[in-house]
């Protein structure tokens, strides 16, 4: 994709992610049905990830087979929006000091 090299099942101690390309920061995560009951487990997971400055993406299988092109578009655009935590211009979304 792009270019892009993904790796498949690349582990990020502790986890072990569907695909990662190093160079845009990028994991992406398929979740089947099992993850409907893993939702916190999952999030936990997305929050390590990204406090270590990696993007995540995850879509459901069925997802990812009946819109495959907004699958790709949403991965295409993913490493154009800031990271996680890039920090906000100054006075972006910081409501201190503001009036009325």
């Amino acid at each position: 994709m792009a270019g892009w090299k993904f790796r498949r099942q690349h582990p990020i101690p502790p986890y072990i992610v569907d695909f990662y390309c190093d160079s845009a920061k990028l994991v992406i995560e398929l979740d089947g049905s099992q993850h409907a009951e893993a939702i916190e487990q999952d999030d936990r997971r997305t929050r390590f990830l990204e406090n270590r400055g990696l993007r995540v993406r995850r879509y459901w299988n069925n997802e990812v087979l009946a819109s495959t092109e907004s699958v790709l578009q949403d991965i295409w655009n993913a490493p154009h929006q800031p990271s996680p935590l890039t920090p906000l211009p100054e006075g972006e979304g910081n409501c201190e000091g503001r009036t009325g």
